[in-house]
C-alpha cells in the first residue's frame, strides 16, 4: 500500500493501471533528413545530452566564479560611503536567504521552563544557565539556553553550535564536545553574556503529521522544502533567530554583540553578519571557502541564485570592517545518503590552501578600508580543534572586550530537571512547518496580488503580460544570457511504419548542450506541402521512442504516432529529467546560479522549433505542444517562453501546484517524495499554474485530466483551472481557446477531446 500511495502522489511511473499496448515499431536505420547532417552518434544519445549539460552547467559556475566582483562596486572612501554602497547587496542576500518576514518589535528571553521548576536550570562558579525561548516572526521562536555570568559583564555573544549539537553540549551540560571546545561556556566563564540557539538537525523522522503520510526526510531538508517553494528558506528562519536575539540583547543593555559558530553554526553567524551591522565581532569556524561545490552539499544549503553574486569572499567583505575570525581547521563533516527520499549530500572539509585563497579575496576588495587586522585565519594541518582560545580572544577584542582569558573552570551542574532536546527540537520544527503552512495558505493570495494583467482589451492584455514573462524567464526559470549555436542539424531515419517514418535529430543549441529528438513525417506527405507539427513531451525518466509505442510506457498509448496518423508531423523531445540523480543533480548545479532544468530545457525547444519552422514540410504557424506527466510540467513552464507553440496542451500534470510541492497536509505532495529537485523557489507568490497558464494566453490552452490520476484530486484541479477559465472566458472573452476534458481513467494520455482541439486549433481535418 505503501508503494502505491508512492506511486499516485506524482509522475513516478507512467505505467500504472496500463492500457491497452502500442506495438513498438521496429528500428530501421536508414539515410538522412534532407537538408541534414548524418548523424552518427552510436552510444546513448539521451545520456550524452545529461553528460553534456553537466559539464556546461559546471563550466557556468566556474564562469560565475570569475566574474563576480563585476556586480560589485564597493565604495572605500569611508565606512560611511561603504555602507551606502553595498545596501542593496545586503537586501539581495537576505531576499534570496528568504529573510523576509518581519520579526516581532518587542523581543525578550523568556524562560521556557515550568514554573514549578527553578528559574536557574544549572550553575557553575561563574555563570548560571537558563533554559530560555525568544519570539521571532510569527508562529516561531527561538529556543535555546542564555548563560549569565555572575560577575561583571562585560559584552553579548551569540554562540552558535553545529546542526549536529545541542546547546547543553556546548555548554558543558551533556557530552558530545570535548571540554576545551566548549566557546559557549568559555566565553560565559570570562564574563560575557551567552545565548545559545537551537538549530534544526538532520535527524530523520522527528515531525509527526496529521494526514496519512509521514516523511523520513532529514529535518532539515524537510523544512527546506515548504520553506524553498514560498520564496523563504530554513537558513533564513534561522538568521532570523540570530537576529532576533540580537534584538533582545540590544533592548537590554548597550554592551556590544558577537556572534560565533561552527559548522551550520558558522554559516548561521557569517550570514547573520553580512545582514545585520549590530554584530560587532564575528568568529566563523568550520564553515568558510569556495562555495562552488555548493550543489554537492546537503540540499539544505542550496540557495537559489546565491554564487552569481556571493561567493564567500564577497559575504566576508559585506562584514568589514568589523572584526571577522575564520578558523578552518576543523569542519564538522557529513555524508547523507539519497534514501526515504532525502537528496544525497556531503559536507567535505575543502583544502586549507583554498580557504586561505578565498579569505585573501575578501582581503582585497576592502583594504583601502581596513587595517590589516580585521580579518584573521586560524587553524593548522596539526590542530583539529575548534572554538580555541586564539578565536575566542580575536572575537572578545573586536567587541571591544580585551582580556586574558581564565583558565577552563568547573562545569555547571543542574539545579532543575533538564530540557528534553528532541522535544524541543520537535517544537522548533513544528513552529517552522507551521509558518511555511500558514504562508501557503495566504500564497493564492500574494499570486492574484502579483499577476494582474490588464484584461481590458486583447492588445492591452498582450502589452501588460509582456514584464510577467521577463520575470518568469529571468528570476523564476533562470535565463542564460547566451546566443544559441547554429543548430548544425545531423539526423538518420530510425523507424518505419506504412504510415509514417521517424528520424532521430540532434541540434547543437550551447556549447556541450544539444537537443535530440524524434521527427515523425507522415508517408503521404506530398512535395512543397506544409503541414501542422504537434511536440509531443515525455514524462520523468522517459524518452522519445515511448511516444511511439514502447510497451513499458503504455501510459502514452504511442500518442506521438497516432498524431502521425492522424496527418500531423510530430516531434518528440528528449528532455533532460532521465537517469533519477544524475539529472537531478543537474537542478543541484544550477540552481545556485539562478538556474533551472528549464534553463537548459527551454533553448533546446526554442532550437527545436526555429529549425522546425525552416523545414520546407512545416507551417511555421501552426506548432502545438502537448506533454503528459514531466512533460505536463513542460507544457505550463516552456510555452510561455516560446511563442511559436500557437496551442498547448497540458496533460497529467496540472493542478494546484504551490500545495503540491509546499503542503504537510496534503497526501499527494512532493514533501513525501523522492523528487527533490521539483522544488522552485518563490513560486508561492509568483506563478502557479494559473498565472502559468496566464502567460501561455491568449493563445488556445487545455488540460487532459484522468478522475482517478493521483497527481491531484479533482477538486484541487477544478479549482485551478476555473481561474484559467475565468481569465479566457469572462475577462479576455476567448472561451473557446480554454478547455478541460474530464476522462474515466488514470496518469495517461486519453486521446480524444485533446485530438479534436489539436485538429480545431491546428486546421487540420479529422481522418474520415
Amino acid at each position: 500500500m505503501r508503494l502505491f500511495a508512492q506511486l499516485l502522489s506524482g509522475c513516478l511511473l507512467l505505467s500504472i493501471f496500463a492500457p491497452t499496448l502500442a506495438q513498438m515499431p521496429e528500428r530501421q536505420f536508414g539515410p538522412p533528413l534532407a537538408g541534414t547532417r548524418p548523424l552518427e552518434m552510436d552510444d546513448d544519445i539521451a545520456s550524452k545530452l545529461v553528460d553534456g549539460v553537466d559539464r556546461f552547467l559546471l563550466q557556468q559556475t566556474e564562469l560565475a566564479a570569475q566574474q563576480r566582483e563585476t556586480f560589485w562596486q564597493r565604495d572605500t572612501k569611508s565606512e560611511a560611503a561603504y555602507e551606502k554602497s553595498i545596501a542593496k547587496k545586503r537586501a539581495k542576500l537576505g531576499h534570496l536567504l528568504g529573510v523576509r518576514d518581519p520579526r516581532h518589535e518587542t523581543i525578550q528571553f523568556q524562560r521556557s521552563t515550568a514554573i514549578d521548576q527553578p528559574a536557574i536550570l544549572a550553575t557553575s562558579d561563574t555563570f548560571d544557565v537558563l533554559a530560555v525561548r525568544w519570539p521571532v516572526c510569527g508562529e516561531i521562536e527561538g529556543e535555546g539556553l542564555l548563560l549569565l555570568p555572575k560577575g561583571e559583564i562585560r559584552g553579548n555573544v551569540i554562540a552558535i553550535p553545529d546542526a549536529s549539537q545541542t546547546p547543553e553540549q556546548l555548554v558543558g551540560l551533556e557530552e558530545g564536545i570535548p571540554e576545551i571546545d566548549q566557546f559557549a561556556r568559555r566565553l560565559a566563564e570570562n564574563g560575557i553574556r551567552v545565548i545559545v540557539p537551537t538549530v534544526i538537525s538532520r535527524e530523520r523522522g522527528l515531525l509527526q503529521f496529521a494526514g496519512p503520510r509521514q516523511s523520513q526526510l532529514p529535518g532539515r531538508e524537510l523544512l527546506y522544502r515548504s520553506a524553498f517553494e514560498l520564496g523563504r528558506h530554513l537558513i533564513g528562519y534561522e538568521v532570523q533567530k540570530v537576529l532576533a536575539a540580537v534584538d533582545a540583547f540590544e533592548a537590554a543593555n548597550e554592551l556590544p554583540i558577537g556572534v560565533i559558530g561552527y559548522g551550520e553554526g558558522g554559516l548561521l553567524a557569517f550570514y547573520s553578519a553580512a545582514l545585520d551591522t549590530r554584530l560587532k565581532s564575528v568568529a566563523v569556524s568550520g564553515y568558510f571557502g569556495p562555495r562552488e561545490t555548493l550543489w554537492q552539499q546537503p540540499i539544505d544549503r542550496n540557495v537559489f541564485g546565491l554564487l552569481n553574486q556571493f561567493g564567500d569572499s564577497q559575504v566576508a567583505s559585506m562584514i568589514a570592517p568589523r572584526t571577522l575570525i575564520i578558523e578552518d581547521e576543523h569542519f564538522a563533516t557529513d555524508d547523507i545518503p539519497g534514501q526515504h527520499g532525502s537528496a544525497p549530500g556531503k559536507i567535505v572539509a575543502p583544502e586549507r590552501t583554498e580557504v586561505v585563497k578565498e579569505w585573501k579575496k575578501a582581503l582585497d576588495v576592502v583594504r583601502p578600508l581596513t587595517n590589516e587586522t580585521w580579518s584573521t585565519i586560524n587553524g593548522s594541518p596539526q590542530d583539529i580543534r575548534f572554538g580555541k582560545e586564539i578565536t575566542l580572544l580575536s572575537l572578545l577584542e573586536g567587541l571591544p572586550a580585551k582580556f586574558d582569558l581564565k583558565p577552563p573552570g568547573k562545569l555547571p551542574k543542574y539545579q532543575a530537571n533538564p530540557i528534553d532536546p528532541t522535544a524541543r527540537m520537535v517544537r522548533q520544527m513544528q513552529q517552522i512547518d507551521q509558518f511555511n503552512q500558514r504562508l501557503l495558505r495566504e500564497s493564492t493570495y500574494a499570486r492574484k496580488a502579483f499577476f494582474q494583467p490588464d484584461t481590458s482589451s486583447l492588445e492591452a492584455f498582450e502589452e501588460s503580460v509582456a514584464p510577467y514573462r521577463e520575470t518568469f524567464a529571468q528570476e523564476t526559470i533562470g535565463q542564460f544570457d547566451l546566443p544559441r549555436l547554429p543548430a548544425n542539424a545531423r539526423s538518420r531515419q530510425a523507424y518505419r511504419t506504412d504510415q509514417w517514418t521517424a528520424y532521430e535529430v540532434v541540434l547543437d543549441v550551447f556549447p556541450e548542450v544539444i537537443a535530440y529528438g524524434l521527427l515523425i513525417l507522415p508517408n503521404d506527405l506530398k512535395e512543397e506541402e506544409q503541414r501542422p507539427v504537434v511536440v509531443c513531451q515525455h514524462g520523468l525518466e522517459g524518452r522519445p521512442r515511448d511516444l511511439i509505442g514502447e510497451e513499458k510506457h503504455a501510459a502514452y498509448k504511442a500518442y506521438a504516432g497516432k498524431l502521425a496518423e492522424r496527418g500531423f508531423i510530430t516531434f518528440c523531445p528528449q528532455n533532460l529529467y532521465i537517469f533519477t540523480d544524475r539529472f537531478r543533480s543537474l537542478q543541484r548545479k544550477a540552481n545556485p546560479l539562478g538556474k533551472t532544468l528549464f534553463s537548459i530545457i527551454i533553448p533546446q525547444h526554442q532550437q527545436i522549433v526555429s529549425w522546425l519552422k525552416e523545414q520546407p514540410f512545416v507551417d511555421p504557424e501552426r506548432i502545438a505542444f502537448y506533454g503528459l506527466s514531466y512533460g505536463g510540467k513542460s507544457a505550463m513552464r516552456i510555452p510561455p517562453l516560446v511563442p511559436e507553440y500557437c496551442a498547448v496542451i497540458c496533460s497529467g500534470d496540472f493542478n494546484e501546484w504551490i500545495d503540491k510541492n509546499a503542503s504537510t497536509r496534503n497526501p499527494r505532495s512532493y514533501i513525501w517524495t523522492g523528487e527533490y529537485e521539483i522544488f522552485e523557489f518563490d513560486l508561492g507568490s509568483t506563478f502557479g499554474y494559473a498565472e502559468m497558464a496566464g502567460l501561455i494566453a491568449p493563445r488556445p490552452f487545455m488540460v487532459e485530466r484522468g478522475h482517478f490520476d493521483g497527481v491531484a484530486d479533482d477538486e484541487t484541479v477544478a479549482y485551478e483551472f476555473a481561474k484559467v477559465r475565468h481569465l479566457y472566458a469572462a475577462r479576455l472573452h476567448l472561451p473557446d481557446r480554454c478547455e478541460i476534458e474530464w476522462f474515466d481513467g488514470p496518469h495517461t494520455i486519453n486521446g480524444e477531446a485533446t485530438f479534436d482541439f489539436l485538429h480545431r486549433h491546428l486546421n487540420w481535418p479529422k481522418p474520415e
